[in-house]
């Protein structure tokens, strides 16, 4: 069983920047690979990025265009999102998720999900 809380969203400007962090419960952290995935309102979620669990690895969305890098701290575990030019199309709540298997863009490929943080761009 793995526990996931995230932190680190909030109201920022257009062109701001946002570090979110995911903090996993558990000693087995780096056997997960890790997701972040996103949910406007009205809309269905989102897949934004994908580490492997020793941190080798990345895969983002497409949408996120280069603007965000997520990274892993194995030692401390915990997953980070840096979310850079912020736009506000990016407002949504964002969740971190983990995957026994390898990582994926498919949600349905995670196991394990965190309830959720907030962020809002203001244009």
């Amino acid at each position: 069983q793995v526990q996931l809380v995230e932190s680190g969203g909030g109201l920022v400007q257009a062109g701001g920047s946002l570090r979110l962090s995911c903090a996993a419960s558990g000693r087995t952290f780096s056997r997960y690979a890790m997701g972040w995935f996103r949910q406007a309102a009205g809309k269905e979620r989102e897949f934004v990025a994908a580490i492997s669990g020793s941190g080798g690895s990345t895969f983002y969305a497409d949408v996120v265009g280069g603007r965000f890098t997520i990274s892993r701290d194995n030692a401390k575990n915990t997953v980070y999102l840096q979310l850079d030019s912020l736009k506000p199309e990016d407002t949504a709540a964002y969740y971190c998720a983990a995957s026994s298997g390898v990582y994926s863009y498919v949600a349905s490929r995670y196991d394990y999900w965190g309830q959720g943080t907030q962020v809002t761009v203001s244009s």
